[in-house]
């Protein structure tokens, strides 16, 4: 056999940029699904099609001809079952950095929003916390709460923490430009904190931030102080410019070292 004949086996460049793409969208697909029912139900789906193909080399005529006709078919019920996760799924493509330069101003609006309400709510000396999501879907947090779809806005976030409200023990979580649930429970974090004047809710927002990428805003009911937790730490007494800052993008280095007063609490 000659060498020419081999030549398909080298990868050109094209073929190296597709193989690339698409363990991209795997990768991405598998971030997206982990830690949700999802993911069940496709590990349940790929157990499937290991005895599907395992039954056509034993020649299992009867059981691959039942689940040939469960994959025909299957096709129509995922659409069904996956059917939260796809419109999250859509509805997180639309919130990509690439498509957000086409939309700026919604970002920054949200932010607006954001930190208009944790001043009230510091001025008020009423407590709060507001997980705003990153990458990492809230959608276990959700359910331990109460689930309800409304455009952020200060005024109904200052409304749900009014105090001896049905939902104001509890956190607000956002989604782009969506609350989409309140009075939900956060996980608290597991490690000791330094500073013992810390309360359940920056306990909470700690653990949060420390098992996924949103980003938490607490206001302190004792002293009225905004806090913003990041990435497992606690960045104190933050200013609602700052908080516009850390929510369109700027960093928590950025947060600190752009003349900030928050001091930052970090695990013993």
């Amino acid at each position: 056999m000659s060498w020419e004949h081999l030549r398909f086996l080298i990868p050109g460049w094209g073929d190296v940029i597709e193989i690339l793409i698409v363990a991209f969208v795997i990768y991405h697909v598998l971030l997206f699904l982990a830690g949700t029912r999802a993911l069940q139900i496709l590990l349940g789906l790929i157990v499937l099609g290991l005895i599907y193909f395992l039954a056509l080399l034993l020649k299992f005529n009867v059981i691959a001809t039942m689940l040939g006709m469960v994959f025909t078919y299957g096709v129509f019920a995922a659409v069904v079952v996956f059917q939260p996760e796809l419109r999250h799924a859509l509805a997180k493509l639309g919130r990509a950095r690439a498509i957000q330069l086409f939309t700026p101003g919604n970002t920054q609006a949200v932010a607006e929003q954001i930190a208009e309400a944790a001043e009230r709510l510091a001025r008020s000396g009423t407590g709060g916390i507001i997980a705003v999501e990153g990458e990492v879907a809230l959608n276990d947090y959700l359910e331990t709460g109460t689930e309800m779809r409304a455009t952020v806005s200060a005024d109904l976030i200052a409304t749900i923490f009014t105090p001896y409200s049905p939902l104001h023990d509890g956190a607000v979580l956002i989604r782009g430009d969506q609350i989409i649930g309140a009075g939900c429970v956060l996980p608290l974090t597991q490690y000791p904190v330094s500073d013992r004047s810390l309360g359940t809710r920056h306990r909470a927002a700690l653990g949060l931030s420390e098992e996924t990428d949103a980003i938490v805003i607490v206001v302190s009911e004792e002293t009225s102080q905004i806090s913003i937790a990041m990435r497992g730490l606690l960045y104190r007494d933050v200013t609602p410019q700052q908080i516009k800052q850390v929510l369109t993008g700027r960093s928590a280095a950025a947060l600190v070292l752009s003349g900030s007063r928050a001091s930052v609490s970090r695990h013993d």
